[in-house]
């Protein structure tokens, strides 16, 4: 195996280990039914800083972790456009990995509901992930709703109160919510319509636009390929991705 391969697959394991592990010790009281965010009672704790810098690791990945975060209504394209971005970034050589909302949930957040208290901590969870897989030197495509200003200025400070923070950029996946609620490719529109799902992002839940995203892709009017070469080329201005 190919050292950028190796390093690659390792960071994966690692992260897939902590998702496991996290999740697991989320407690839940009899019968199932989830308890919500715990509160931290670790005391006396002291960073253990390892022999190898994030400048050595990188380097011998050949490439800089950073951390792309897609935020829109649900159907505006989000998980389409990173999956496709993915894809593109892995025949360049780049590695990269995509934080799923859905994915997540049923793991890492699988104890979350969707009330606003569990959205955000839903958030900051992944916050914290994925600036351990930048760090590792992977970019990191994460795609969640985050529905509000407010939500999504945390991510922003969680990532950047780091001890060496990774680079943080925010993609506005900006489709109209007729849009989206017409392409309602899982249904849950119609189910939030009937009142089947509540808190539910555009109908009873809403949802704040970025006032200044650093990547703002119109889906009703790009398509996938001009969408994707604008995270490309954003990518490449900030010396993330290599010119080809």
């Amino acid at each position: 195996m190919h050292a950028p391969t190796a390093i690659a697959a390792a960071a994966g394991a690692a992260a897939g280990a902590a998702v496991t592990w996290y999740a697991l010790t989320r407690t839940k009281p009899a019968g199932g039914a989830a308890s919500g965010p715990q509160k931290a009672g670790a005391t006396n704790v002291h960073w253990h800083a390892g022999a190898v810098t994030r400048e050595a690791r990188w380097g011998k990945l050949g490439q800089k972790g950073a951390i792309v975060w897609l935020t829109g209504l649900s159907g505006s394209g989000k998980s389409t456009i990173a999956y496709a971005v993915e894809r593109d970034l892995l025949d360049r050589g780049v590695v990269a990995y995509i934080l799923d909302g859905d994915n997540l949930r049923h793991t890492l957040n699988s104890d979350l509901g969707f009330s606003p208290e569990d959205r955000a901590e839903n958030v900051r969870r992944v916050a914290h992930l994925a600036s351990i897989l930048a760090d590792a030197g992977i970019v990191v495509l994460a795609c969640f709703i985050s529905p509000t200003v407010k939500m999504r200025t945390r991510v922003r400070e969680l990532v950047a109160s780091g001890r060496d923070p990774v680079h943080f950029a925010e993609c506005f996946v900006d489709a109209p919510l007729a849009v989206a609620e017409g392409r309602d490719p899982k249904g849950l529109y119609k189910k939030a319509r009937k009142g089947e799902i509540k808190h539910f992002t555009g109908i009873d839940s809403p949802f704040e636009a970025p006032p200044k995203p650093e990547l703002h892709l119109e889906t009703a009017s790009m398509s996938l390929q001009q969408e994707v070469d604008a995270v490309i080329n954003y990518l490449r201005s900030q010396h993330i991705v290599k010119a080809a």
